[in-house]
């Protein structure tokens, strides 16, 4: 064997890790599928907090799901630090279309810290009316059970914050309707077809994330862990908050439902700095699983077999069986989702799965150029959160975010 072949045999078995990885993804979202659903409890009063920032993209489509919700008593604490924010339009149409639900809106510019959002939710803890809490993303698209479920899983032994899967959901180009631009394509399966099996292998081999799309716990938990000002100076806030949880000696659970969140990105440009803030974030979180993180790239490995072994035949059946090992696991993962989502579930854009590994490589290599992160046009830094304190005395400082 040539030493000039080694490179690409390498190569080659990396791919196949792929390959593999793939695979084994889609089995752990069937294997959680198949589990049995908390037992119904008790329904007690929920209160919704959504923090906004905007008008964005399937803003009112997302927000309206919130509202349908077949659960008998919920409070939404809706709060924006902008008094002149395009989401209080929204809000109000809200109130007008669900006249009947017990909708807050709290307007208050004052900021605790780095994390504007952790600000905007201790704002609004003013408003709220009851125990259970669920905080949610702007951008979450849920189904009538997801308060029940959440309720649920919160309500069992042990169990002191619940978090769920979620998928992506490309926002339409609105001046061609049926028209999903390419780059929110790429985001959405991003977050449907790599993260979200990735974080269900991650769990399988151990972790207990925190998933911050969406999360319920009680109040008095957040009291005990010091309350949302323990998490305003961190960026990777929901990690922090899971963090903390489990130091209470409490489990982090994970709830059978699943949301979709808004892909909003219309250009390349701006969806490669959304996934590098995510990547920086990443990185400086758990930087030995980042790192490993690029074996889940199994087109990206096999085309460079091509590079590697110019002129041989084999590196191009590489490429077309780690194409089709993707798309497999892909289009499994959609008909393994589409009962839990049913109109929210987006497939899997096949054509583009190989584009879509190689703007992941591209993100994962300039995630290493810096720590500096643009976070809805503020520029921060992420920092380690190795000195995340455990002790959930809220009188302990701890690092984590940085403004410049």
């Amino acid at each position: 064997m040539s030493a000039g072949l080694l490179p690409a045999l390498l190569a080659a078995i990396l791919s196949i890790i792929g390959i593999g990885q793939a695979l084994t993804g889609w089995w752990c979202l069937r294997r959680f599928l198949r589990q049995p659903p908390a037992p119904p409890g008790t329904r007690p009063p929920i209160t919704v907090l959504k923090p906004l920032h905007g008008d964005e993209p399937l803003l009112d489509a997302a927000l309206a799901s919130l509202c349908a919700q077949d659960y008998p008593c919920f409070q939404i604490v809706f709060g924006v630090q902008d008094p002149a924010d395009p989401a209080i339009a929204v809000i109000h149409r809200l109130r007008e279309r669900f006249p009947t639900h017990d909708i807050a809106l709290v307007i208050n510019a004052a900021e605790h810290g780095p994390n504007r959002k952790v600000g905007n939710l201790i704002n609004m803890m003013a408003a709220v009316r009851h125990d259970m809490l669920v905080i949610a993303d702007s951008d979450v698209h849920v189904r009538p059970d997801y308060l029940s479920v959440l309720a649920d899983t919160l309500e069992q032994p042990g169990v002191g914050l619940a978090t769920v899967l979620y998928t992506g959901l490309p926002a339409p180009d609105p001046n061609r309707p049926g028209v999903w631009p390419t780059a929110a394509r790429l985001g959405a399966t991003q977050i449907t077809h790599g993260f979200l099996p990735g974080a269900l292998l991650a769990r399988a081999m151990g972790r207990r994330d925190c998933l911050g799309a969406s999360m319920a716990l009680h109040a008095r938990t957040l009291r005990r862990i010091g309350g949302l000002p323990a998490l305003v100076n961190h960026l990777a806030d929901d990690n922090v908050l899971g963090v903390k949880v489990r130091a209470l000696g409490l489990d982090v659970a994970l709830a059978d439902t699943v949301v979709a969140t808004t892909v909003p990105e219309a250009w390349l440009d701006a969806l490669f700095r959304h996934e590098l803030r995510w990547a920086r974030t990443i990185r400086v979180l758990v930087p030995r699983e980042f790192a490993l993180s690029i074996l889940q790239y199994p087109i990206v490995w096999a085309l460079l077999t091509i590079l590697l072994a110019p002129g041989a035949a084999w590196p191009l059946l590489l490429v077309a069986l780690a194409w089709a090992g993707r798309a497999l696991a892909a289009t499994g993962i959609d008909h393994a989702l589409r009962p839990k989502l049913e109109t929210l579930a987006f497939p899997a854009p096949i054509g583009l799965l190989p584009a879509r590994e190689i703007l992941s490589v591209c993100v994962m290599l300039a995630s290493y150029a810096g720590k500096k992160v643009d976070w809805r046009g503020h520029a921060m830094h992420a920092t380690g959160l190795a000195s995340i304190d455990q002790n959930p005395d809220p009188t302990h400082p701890s690092e984590g975010l940085h403004p410049r």
